[in-house]
This record gives structure tokens, C-alpha cells and sequence, in this order.
């Protein structure tokens, strides 16, 4: 069992990343990162997966980064729930304005409805920056 998170290097991604930091630390369970990558993006470097990475080192948790290349984040992520029999599914939402609440966006909306396990949604500024285990 383990908590998977999607990630970009976005303040969502970010709010999720932690998130799914703190949940694993409350589970003690580990964390599995999905990059989902375009076929028209370049590959994640290890420098640009290196906060990552050190996050979840920080944090004490034992983590997986999995840079996937189907190009459909709702997809993988979904998929990687699948596969891992993940207990949580954390995502990062978009603030958005008051019209703009009542559509989700499409990924968003697709892993909420179809996940195999619950999902947690976070928005930047929502989450509190753990402290590292001592």
C-alpha cells in the first residue's frame, strides 16, 4: 500500500507533493511520484528531480519517482493506483474564479472519478510545511 501524488513543477504540484508527504508520515507508508511526460516534453533531468527527491528524503519517507510517457496524467496516475494498491491518490487543484469552480478540470475530474482508491485535492497555500522527523 502507498500514496501516490502526481507532480509538475507547478506550486500545485508542489502543494500536492507535500501533502502526499505528510499522509505518508501519518501512514507510514511510502510515496510514489508520477511524472506524466508528453511525447512533445523532454525527459525530467535528475537536477529537476532532485527537490523531489529531497522532500521526501527530508520528510523521512520512503519514496519511488516514476517518469511515465503515456502523455495522459489521468491515465497514469489512475493506472499507477492500480498497480501499487494505493490507499490515497493526492493531486493538486488550480485556484480558480467563482464560475470557473463549477468546471473541473478534465484530468482532475477523470482521477476523481475513476480512481480505485480516495482521492485528497490540495491547492497551493493549503498545505503547511511539515517538519523533518527527528
Amino acid at each position: 500500500m502507498s500514496i501516490v501524488v502526481g507532480y509538475l513543477d507547478t506550486a500545485e504540484g508542489r502543494a500536492a507533493l507535500a501533502a502526499a508527504a505528510d499522509e505518508a508520515r501519518l501512514r507510514t507508508t511510502d510515496v510514489v511520484v508520477v511524472v506524466s511526460r508528453r511525447p512533445d516534453e523532454q525527459e525530467p533531468t535528475e537536477a529537476g528531480l532532485a527537490p523531489v527527491r529531497e522532500l521526501l528524503t527530508t520528510a523521512g519517507v520512503q519514496h519511488e519517482v516514476r517518469v511515465l510517457d503515456g502523455g495522459d496524467a489521468a491515465e497514469d496516475l489512475i493506472a499507477t493506483a492500480e498497480d501499487t494498491g494505493a490507499q490515497l491518490l493526492v493531486i493538486g487543484l488550480r485556484q480558480r474564479s467563482p464560475v470557473g469552480k463549477l468546471i473541473l478540470g478534465v484530468n482532475a475530474q477523470r482521477v476523481l472519478f475513476d480512481a480505485p482508491c480516495p482521492v485528497l485535492t490540495v491547492r497551493p497555500g493549503t498545505v503547511e510545511p511539515f517538519a523533518p522527523r527527528v
